[in-house]
This record gives C-alpha cells, sequence and structure tokens, in this order.
C-alpha cells in the first residue's frame, strides 16, 4: 500500500465519518475508520475498513489509537480527517461550566491531541495532510448554538495557525466548512440538548419548546440539507490535489455566510443572523 494513500478518520459510525471512509476506500486508500461504539466497529470492520476505538474525550484512547496507527503503518501516516464532533444546544446563560467543559474535551482538546501525536508520522513520511470538518458555525455565530460556535471558532484559530507553522514542511492543513447535511447530527443534539440544559426553568423555555419540534421533525425540514458525499468531494480534492485549499465551503449557507461575513457592517450582519438563528 503506498504510504501516500493511508488515512486515518474520526467519527466514522454514520454520516460524513461513515461515508468518506467509505468514499475513500473505494479509491484506493487505506482508511483506519474510528467509532466509540463496538456494534459500530464491527460495521466498519465488514465493511473492509479498519477500525479502531477512539474516543476525543478519552486522553489515553487518544494515545492508544496513534500507537496502534503508527503500528500498522510501519511509522508513518499520511492523512487525518478530524470529524468526530456533537452539538451543544442551549443559550449561553444556560450553559454550565461543566457542560461547556464537555463540549470542548469532544470537539477541540481531543482532535488538538490527536493532530500534534499524528503528526510526527506525517514528518517521517515526508508529507501529510490534516483536513479539518468545521461548520458554517466556525465563520459566523448564531444564537442557542454558543458552545458549538464557541468549539468550531476555535478548531478555526488552531487549523489557522498549525496551517502557517507547518508551511515548507510539505504538510498541509485544509478546513471543510460543510452547513446543513443529512446526517445523525441532529439526533446526538437533541439528546445532549435534554440531558444538560434545564429546559423547563430557563427563560428561554418557549425559545426551546419551537427548536424540540424542529428537531423532533415536527416542523419544515431544511431544504439546504445536502448528503454526505458533498463533503467526501472536498475531502479528495483536499487530499489528492498538489495544491490543496486553506478553506473548503459546502452547502449553499456556507458560501453565502462566508460572503456576508465579510460585506456587511456587523449590525446589518447581526440582524440577518438573528433571523436565521431561528429559521434554521
Amino acid at each position: 500500500m503506498n504510504a501516500n494513500r493511508t488515512i486515518l478518520i474520526t467519527g466514522c459510525s454514520s454520516g460524513i465519518g461513515r461515508t468518506c471512509a467509505l468514499g475513500l476506500k473505494a479509491r484506493g486508500w487505506r482508511v483506519f475508520a474510528t467509532a466509540r461504539k463496538p456494534e459500530d466497529l464491527k460495521a466498519l470492520e465488514a465493511e473492509g475498513l479498519e477500525a479502531l476505538y477512539l474516543d476525543y474525550a478519552d486522553p489515553q484512547s487518544v494515545e492508544d489509537c496513534v500507537r496502534e496507527v503508527a503500528e500498522r503503518t510501519e511509522g508513518r501516516l499520511f492523512a487525518l480527517f478530524n470529524n468526530g464532533a456533537y452539538g451543544q444546544l442551549g443559550a449561553v446563560e444556560d450553559l454550565s461550566r461543566e457542560v461547556l467543559r464537555a463540549q470542548f474535551e469532544a470537539n477541540v482538546f481531543g482532535w488538538h491531541d490527536l493532530t500534534r501525536r499524528i503528526i510526527p508520522l506525517m514528518r517521517a513520511n515526508g508529507a501529510g495532510r490534516i483536513v479539518q470538518n468545521s461548520s458554517v458555525l466556525g465563520i459566523v455565530a448564531m444564537k442557542w448554538r454558543g458552545a458549538y460556535n464557541a468549539s468550531k471558532f476555535a478548531i478555526e484559530g488552531l487549523s489557522d495557525t498549525l496551517r502557517l507553522e507547518l508551511r515548507g514542511s510539505g504538510i498541509h492543513v485544509s478546513i471543510i466548512e460543510p452547513g446543513p447535511i443529512w446526517s445523525k447530527f441532529v439526533e446526538s443534539a437533541l439528546r445532549h440538548f435534554q440531558e444538560n440544559i434545564d429546559i423547563e426553568h430557563s427563560r428561554y423555555r418557549a425559545v426551546y419548546e419551537r427548536r424540540l419540534k424542529r428537531l423532533r421533525g415536527e416542523t419544515k425540514p431544511n431544504p439546504f440539507k445536502l448528503p454526505p458525499e458533498a463533503v467526501l468531494k472536498k475531502l479528495v480534492h483536499a487530499l489528492e490535489s498538489p495544491r490543496p485549499k486553506p478553506k473548503y465551503h459546502v452547502t449553499l449557507p456556507t458560501h453565502l455566510m462566508a460572503i456576508l461575513r465579510r460585506v456587511l457592517p456587523w449590525r446589518v450582519l447581526d440582524l440577518v443572523l438573528d433571523k436565521a438563528s431561528d429559521s434554521n
């Protein structure tokens, strides 16, 4: 197997991660696909992928995963796609310190820990690609998503800095900003919302009740959602192009928000985001 066709992809139990893992395998890549649940790992193995356990919130899990990849690749790996994450809903004033910390453990600190441990394998390989799956909410912030907004803004900042620091190393850093994609992300967000936010006693209870209806599919679905294959297309370019882009926008909302973020005055942009926050 070509050492420049090896990749570690996280969060492969469903959605974007699973689609990208299978899509790259079909293109001849050797794919190490991570998940947390034993049944998901078995399903990935049945698809011909090299399945590994990884929980971003567990530092030992991250260390063990990197060690296993290093052993299987003889100390060399070409690419990493950080994808596994979840969205914590809730107004900022309803987020406890513990809930915000948990969001960052999974969405930021775990990504950072895994990335810095993988870079030596890329240096040994002589080249590499680091691709971070961010969000439209890494470009602009929306109400009721403060924890997730903050985690994606943090990933954008870390990744932009890392890209500058790795110039000349042969290791390229790209960020994919999907926007709405069909996946189980909403199901996970609903679960964390109900578990971690005191909906009944919040001053935003009426807002939360409307959001619950949307999350449960009781309102009109988002017309701009794309299948996860749309992300795969961008990932392939980030991995296989001799000149990968620093940023990849996927859906119409992401393209639109990136433009509005550049051209609108802050007060006008706030009006747009205020309305968009309650309609999505």
